[in-house]
């Protein structure tokens, strides 16, 4: 597995990987390694008649691949300008007497906004066309237009069948590639929505309820809600980068062990008269579970896994695995689908997982594989394995748990550490379909490796105890047992906050027909309908961690046995698993003098939930933790408020109540987020429960410095504007249609508008020069025309008392620049002082500046700012995969 900063990991199929090598190093780690040849080859896990083409794929380079991102128009828009400027360079340039092969659009993935390439780096490296793409490709990257993912990554999110409206989890999402995908699903005809039911507005033919189709009733907004999850702090602010291109209101970043996800309340529906309220969790359309994983499909891109490739690495991970999937099956909702990936191709960690949690959750009855083998046309792929072998720590195949059995009677458990029965082709009377199941090798189509399932919830589950019985420890069995009971008496953080995990509380048989009848969100008069997000009765890149890698990671004890070894307790080692969701009575546990979370007796062998104390009002730093600000939402008529209202001329169909900002006492002071409904909901009903919220909420509004009293001083942020811009009044709104005019605001920073510097402003010039000031909306407008813009954007403007300024950070700026006009022409700061050479012009800092506009510049290079250290932090968490500047 690779290395990073000193840390192992696999990370699904996104990443480049690494092991503290220089690329130019990596070639000298030796394409080989005896135990898993063997094991993939004695183990038929490759068709004999395609073993030399398997391995023959997996010891070549992996090809570079990349996604457009963000909204399909705009994906499209970027595309076009690869297709239609760089290819036809690209393809015009011969190589030892051959042309170059160009990038090519992945034939089975939709609208063609997925490419890969092969060119050898000796040819980038040679030809001015490559160089000029290069630097496309970085900028576009760095600002979140393209995505660099592996191809076989992008499978999992495409097979889910996410659509808006729906609630959907991504249990292990960092660094995001995928989360990104599922993002773009939710909001999937939002921007078409949008501005449908914005012209019924204006046209006055809208009534008073909410429009929209389905899940996009919210007047067009989706009302679905993503939440990403992962078990590593860092990782998950990797999350808040990756995603921030979208900038969507619908979604929620958690970090939580994954084996053990909390339930998440909802506000109670209104008790009815002589009933009593319930408490009401959040249930999931969708769940991906693309679990950590030993990675042995990475070695085209992780060389590392050749030199540290051991079958210990898949018998440690496979009880997380199944825990993982068996806890997203438990969230589920009757109907939904969790698709369970890995870039592993050992059946340990996948056929295996996926036996074995359908056994623990009651069989096929209750779930489902789901055949996709007719999905995503043109992708080759393999069935799944119904039979297969298992390699020990030494290296030892073993045919079945009865000859593990027979071995242990004789010899003993010597080298049979981890082994468990679960590991082996399923032996009961029910022949699960793992056929549908999907395999895609290496040699298919130039790609890695990748294992997916897509699984259907049929009825409710109430998961079986694991059989630790049928588990070899590391350790005696008596002292794992030992730890199981000391756990059950955990009260440290973050156990001792956290609500009952909806999978350890038994059915309460009132409380659950009472959910049966009820299970709706409250719809308030002025908010759309989201019943979907909640359970319906009825039926209907880095690479990923290892075993060694979740030990380090979460939180854990290490105790000392009688033979001198140590074993790990915490979040690694054996829990007792449990039930199903239910909903508790308020009034029943009161009753009994318990909360909630505990009112209902344990499961047998379950832990038991531990009980909830009051909210939290201040954030709380646990050593060795980190502090989140936490999440306060506004009166929608706080005073802060009505000014900017009337400043922006804010339809009063805009919802008013879904402003948030992150701080104790609750006040606007610097930044207003805006989220969705459900979002606002899950917070509110959350909060001080122990859940750890990462991020939520998109930047509204950022307060601005001004040189005159009675200003609006609250700008539009540029990642809201998309989300507001259609509800505003005219009277700030500025047109551009012209090409050379938006690169004039690109490269200008703060050109003049006093006396007579609006006249070099061209067609916006007469619009600008006397507008009072504050943030102005700029609509650049596609058309059609040769001198006309590609496509339709709206950015925001600062009118200052002498110049006006487009608020982008400047790696937007150069992105745009570059793709539009094909120019990398230096940034030009007019309010410096003259200087003694034009190379000191464009490369002094601001100190020269107007004191009319220092201060919007230094508050834009705080957005600047927050950029730079996202990406530092992206960069150092190790997801080289989603940048170019390192590949190409």
């Amino acid at each position: 597995m690779g290395k990073r900063g000193g840390r192992k990991f696999n990370r699904g199929g996104r990443g480049g990987g690494g092991d503290g090598r220089s690329r130019s190093n990596w070639q000298d780690i030796p394409r080989t390694n005896e135990k898993l040849e063997r094991y993939y080859n004695e183990l038929a896990i490759v068709p004999e008649s395609e073993k030399e083409e398997f391995w023959a794929a997996i010891r070549r380079d992996l090809p570079n691949s990349f996604r457009f991102t963000g909204s399909r128009g705009h994906a499209l828009a970027v595309q076009e300008r690869l297709k239609n400027f760089y290819i036809p360079e690209i393809t015009s340039i011969k190589y030892e007497g051959e042309f170059v092969e160009p990038p090519r659009p992945v034939d089975w993935y939709p609208d063609q906004l997925a490419w890969a390439m092969t060119t050898p780096k000796q040819v980038i490296r040679r030809f001015a066309p490559f160089s000029s793409f290069q630097k496309f490709l970085v900028a576009e990257t760095d600002v979140g237009n393209i995505s660099r993912q592996e191809v076989v990554s992008m499978i999992p999110p495409l097979l889910i069948d996410a659509r808006p409206g729906m609630t959907v989890l991504d249990m292990c999402a960092a660094p995001g590639s995928k989360s990104a995908q599922l993002m773009e699903l939710l909001h999937t005809g939002e921007e078409e929505s949008i501005l449908e039911v914005g012209k019924k507005v204006r046209e006055g033919t809208a009534g008073p309820e909410p429009l929209g189709p389905e899940g996009l009733n919210d007047d067009g907004r989706t009302t679905g809600l993503l939440i990403c999850n992962d078990a590593d702090y860092k990782r998950a602010h990797m999350l808040i980068h990756q995603l921030k291109r979208l900038s969507s209101p619908n979604l929620i970043v958690t970090n939580h062990d994954a084996t053990m996800y909390p339930s998440i309340k909802l506000p109670p529906l209104p008790a009815e008269e002589g009933k009593r309220q319930m408490n009401r969790y959040l249930k999931f359309d969708r769940i991906l579970a693309d679990v950590p994983c030993s990675g042995d499909g990475t070695p085209r891109k992780n060389v590392s896994v050749w030199k540290d490739w051991n079958p210990a690495n898949a018998l440690g991970l496979y009880v997380t695995q199944a825990r993982i999937l068996v806890r997203a099956l438990q969230m589920l909702k009757v109907g939904g689908r969790v698709v369970y990936s890995t870039c592993s191709l050992n059946p340990v960690e996948n056929e295996a997982v996926i036996a074995s949690a359908i056994e623990r959750c009651g069989g096929s009855v209750n779930v489902k594989i789901i055949d996709c083998s007719k999905e995503l046309p043109g992708l080759k792929r393999a069935p799944g394995m119904k039979d297969w072998k298992v390699m020990d720590r030494e290296g030892r195949i073993w045919n079945s748990w009865k000859e593990i059995e027979e071995h242990k009677e004789k010899e003993g458990t010597d080298g049979l550490a981890r082994l468990a029965e679960g590991m082996f082709p399923p032996t009961g009377g029910e022949d699960l379909p793992l056929e549908h199941c999907m395999r895609v090798y290496p040699h298919h189509q130039d790609t890695g490796g990748f294992f997916i399932t897509v699984l259907e919830k049929k009825h409710e589950i109430r998961a079986k105890p694991e059989n630790t019985a049928n588990i070899i420890p590391k350790a005696s069995v008596a002292a794992l047992t030992d730890e199981l009971d000391a756990r059950k008496n955990e009260t440290s953080e973050p156990y001792k906050k956290l609500e009952a995990l909806d999978d350890l509380v038994v059915p309460d048989q009132e409380a659950a027909e009472e959910a049966a009848k009820n299970a709706t969100v409250a719809e308030a008069s002025h908010q759309p309908p989201y019943s979907v997000t909640l359970d319906a009765s009825n039926p209907e890149s880095p690479t990923k961690r290892n075993a060694d890698d979740f030990e380090e990671e979460l939180p854990a004890k290490r105790a000392k046995l009688e033979d001198g070894s140590e074993v790990l307790i915490g979040d690694r080692p054996i829990h007792k698993p449990a039930p199903l969701v239910v909903e508790v009575s308020e009034s029943n546990a009161s009753a009994s003098g318990a909360t909630p979370a505990s009112a209902a007796t344990p499961a047998s062998g379950a832990t038991p939930a531990q009980p909830a104390p009051a909210p939290l009002e201040q954030p709380v730093k646990k050593k060795g933790g980190h502090q989140e600000d936490p999440y306060k939402y506004l009166d929608p008529n706080h005073e802060e408020l009505q000014p900017i209202y009337n400043f922006y001329e804010l339809s009063e169909r805009f919802p008013r109540d879904r402003w948030m900002v992150r701080n104790a006492e609750g006040l606007p002071t610097r930044t207003v987020y805006y989220t969705s409904a459900l979002a606002r909901d899950i917070l509110q009903s959350n909060e001080g429960s122990g859940m750890k919220f990462v991020h939520c909420g998109v930047k509204m509004f950022v307060k601005q410095d001004a040189q005159r009293d009675n200003v609006c001083r609250w700008r539009i942020q540029t990642d809201g504007l998309p989300i507001i811009e259609p509800w505003l009044g005219p009277s700030r709104s500025v047109t551009l249609t012209k090409r050379e005019t938006l690169r004039k605001l690109l490269v200008e920073m703060f050109p003049k508008v006093n006396d007579d510097g609006w006249k070099s402003l061209g067609e916006i010039g007469e619009q600008v020069k006397d507008i009072p000031m504050g943030c102005s909306i700029l609509h650049v407008e596609p058309t059609g025309q040769e001198d006309g813009l590609p496509e339709r954007m709206v950015l925001p403007l600062w009118r200052s008392l002498h110049s006006l300024n487009l608020m982008l950070p400047k790696e937007e700026r150069r992105a745009m620049l570059l793709r539009i006009f094909n120019d990398d022409t230096p940034l030009i700061n007019t309010t410096l002082k003259k200087p003694t050479s034009p190379a000191v012009a464009l490369q002094s800092t601001a100190a020269a500046e107007d004191a009319a506009v220092q201060n919007e510049s230094a508050q834009l290079g705080e957005v600047e700012q927050e950029h730079t250290n996202a990406r530092e932090t992206y960069t150092k968490a190790g997801d080289e995969e989603d940048r170019f500047n390192t590949t190409v």
